[in-house]
């Protein structure tokens, strides 16, 4: 991983647990720690505030707020 790429919050609240994960690794990140913790369950997941800022961004970003 080069410095300028960015690491994507990933939290659990199930486990109690916040990390930071690479933004090349972090499907396969999550996708793991589901699959080994909660039976393949969709519990870990990318920081919704972080989602949702990445969402409003492209949406102004191709003019969808326009």
């Amino acid at each position: 991983m080069t410095a300028d790429q960015p690491e994507i919050p990933v939290v659990c609240e199930a486990c109690g647990t916040r990390t930071s994960v690479a933004f090349e690794d972090v499907e396969d990140a999550v996708a793991r720690h589901n699959e080994q913790l909660h039976d393949g369950e969709p519990v870990a997941e990318v920081d919704p505030d972080v989602l949702e800022e990445l969402a409003d961004r492209l949406a102004k970003d191709i003019g969808l707020l326009e």
